[in-house]
């Protein structure tokens, strides 16, 4: 199939042979694993992973890869034609660890986990990253590729310069890991920008309620509002909810570690319920 890549869709294609092993081996699909992919484009992660799995779906947005895939008649492969911030991954991994609970508990399989894949559109990638957060519960990995400078922004700790709400706000729900650089000419065509392998991984030690998370979403908000004011400023009207010092008010939102981001959105929570 000759396919013209589709600069709407932010698409680039992995053409690397060499890269395309890498990633799938940080992917480690094994047989009874539930995997979708998101974008498959012309299937340099799909054909790998579809050779590992017994089965897989794609969420693919482009009509004109849609009748690609469904053109091969892949028995084992369904594919979703939708846009992947609409697409319910949530409901999707649900009824996958539901499957897998039972195949377990019928001694069908021994093993099986539920990850969500996929060479993310560089222009959507952090609303959509917002987005799988819906389906965090039920996911045991996520393996992207993503633009470098997300990733980094992703993983970073407080006190980096890349430190930001993005890091912050995924690391209350993953452990995360930059396992690969991908260079330009590892695609057709190549992107602009440098590319990362990340890897994220539901945090078990860590459960935030709704009321909890939406705290978190409004302090972070307040903090990295105006990232060169000290707290002070950003957290001025939440200052005596949460008993900020002095010392913590002289500090910027990028020194402030998660869990003590996390300590104060409980504390919000808990007053807002009182």
């Amino acid at each position: 199939m000759a396919h013209q890549a589709r600069k709407r869709f932010g698409q680039h294609f992995l053409v690397d042979t060499g890269m395309i092993h890498l990633i799938i081996k940080a992917i480690d699909p094994q047989n009874n694993d539930a995997v979708i992919e998101i974008g498959p484009g012309l299937g340099a992660m799909t054909k790998p992973l579809l050779n590992a799995l017994d089965a897989m779906a794609v969420v693919e947005l482009d009509r004109d890869l849609v009748k690609f895939w469904n053109n091969q008649q892949i028995a084992k492969l369904t594919v979703h034609e939708c846009d992947a911030l609409k697409f319910d991954f949530r409901e999707w991994a649900k009824s996958q660890r539901e499957k897998l609970l039972q195949g377990l508990k019928d001694q069908k399989i021994t093993n099986g986990r539920v990850k969500i894949v996929g060479n993310l559109p560089y222009n959507i990638s952090s609303p959509l990253l917002f987005h799988l957060m819906e389906a965090v519960s039920f996911v045991d990995e996520q393996v992207f590729m993503l633009q470098a400078e997300v990733v980094e922004r992703m993983v970073a700790t407080h006190g980096d310069s890349e430190y930001s709400r993005l890091s912050v706000m995924l690391q209350s729900k993953y452990h995360m890991e930059n396992v690969l650089d991908v260079p330009p000419e590892c695609f057709d065509p190549p992107p602009k920008v440098d590319s990362a392998i990340v890897k994220m991984i539901p945090r078990q030690d860590l459960q935030l309620n709704p009321n909890e998370y939406q705290a978190l979403e409004k302090i972070v908000s307040m903090a990295f509002a105006q990232r060169r004011k000290v707290l002070r400023n950003n957290l001025a009207s939440v200052r005596e909810l949460l008993c900020l010092d002095d010392e913590v008010l002289a500090k910027r939102a990028q020194d402030i570690a998660v869990d003590q981001y996390i300590s104060w959105a409980r504390l919000l929570a808990k007053h807002s319920l009182t």
